[in-house]
């Protein structure tokens, strides 16, 4: 048994599927089915079932479980050492959606890979549903998520609290509104309720943004006028930039827009029971992962970044 051969036993349990996972480790079927031979040997049982389809064993799904600790033991390892003999390599996996990850990294990855040229970092694209099991199987070290819920393994930092505006073309608010429209933004310029904008059309997001929004309409008793609804909130900025009906947008968003903000949009911040509604960002790691200087130095320059962006204010009144 050997520490190679239980990492390719693990990443195979991802997939159960032998041409898949070894296309992905970049190696041969058979070398991979002769690590998991060589296991099977080591340990005197079978640790998978060949048909009808590949699944773990009783004792493959143990093993799994060792090579997990086993493998995570071994980064952490690694890290230390790479402390202890001051050699300021390494591999820094992270993970956040599209558009986190091109507000950030700008920010972060200068200063950071000036200070460590010889750590490789490797991003993943992904929304918050896919990012938690990521840092939860090991294949990330950290990633910034929406609105998590709490797990034991994982630690949780709050990064900020992304606030909702609603933003509305200052010719669509008088359209719908008339000679009301000044009063109504004047009214509503350090806080809005979709009570008071039942009259617009909206785009409508699919997504957990979405579904924040939906309370909002609920909690008003209306039911919005749905202009185009959509997954993705990039689609309803466009629709909004074009006149055509209101959006939400969120702060990051926002300020990742500015150059392209007409200048005629109005920004008023969204309030859900007299408070105003945001999305909780949190940085989540697991517990027992050991933080190299390079990894804390990562972090702090992320703490740092989200800190200054939490403080931006963009209200305002055409």
């Amino acid at each position: 048994m050997d520490l190679i051969s239980l990492y390719y036993f693990s990443e195979l349990a991802k997939d159960l599927h032998i041409t898949r996972t070894a296309n992905r480790l970049f190696i041969s079927q058979q070398t991979l089915s002769n690590h998991i031979q060589r296991l099977e040997d080591y340990y005197g049982t079978k640790l998978l079932h060949r048909k009808p389809a590949l699944s773990l064993t009783t004792a493959g799904e143990f093993v799994l479980g060792f090579a997990d600790v086993v493998n995570k033991e071994q980064v952490n390892l690694k890290d230390i050492l790479s402390d202890i003999s001051q050699q300021e390599r390494g591999v820094l996996r992270f993970g956040a959606s599209n558009l986190r990850l091109n507000m950030c990294l700008p920010a972060i990855l200068p200063q950071f890979s000036a200070r460590y040229p010889n750590v490789d970092i490797r991003i993943t694209d992904a929304v918050t549903a896919r990012l938690e099991p990521l840092v939860l199987d090991g294949s990330l070290d950290f990633a910034v998520t929406l609105n998590g819920e709490d797990h034991p393994k994982l630690v949780s930092h709050q990064l900020m609290d992304d606030q909702v505006y609603l933003c509305v073309a200052d010719s669509l608010l008088k359209r719908c509104y008339g000679a009301a429209a000044q009063a109504l933004k004047e009214h509503s310029i350090h806080g809005v309720d979709v009570k008071d904008f039942a009259k617009l059309p909206f785009c409508i997001f699919n997504n957990r943004m979405g579904r924040q929004i939906n309370q909002c309409f609920d909690a008003a008793n209306i039911i919005p006028r749905a202009y185009i609804t959509s997954t993705y909130t990039q689609v309803g900025t466009t629709v909004c930039f074009q006149r055509l009906a209101a959006c939400f947008i969120s702060q990051m968003s926002l300020v990742s827009q500015q150059k392209e903000l007409p200048g005629d949009i109005n920004i008023f911040p969204l309030y859900y029971k007299g408070q105003p509604l945001t999305q909780r960002l949190s940085l989540i790691r697991m517990k027992d992962r050991y933080l190299s200087h390079y990894s804390k130095f990562f972090l702090e320059q992320l703490f740092q970044y989200f800190n200054d962006m939490e403080r931006i204010h963009l209200e305002r009144m055409v």
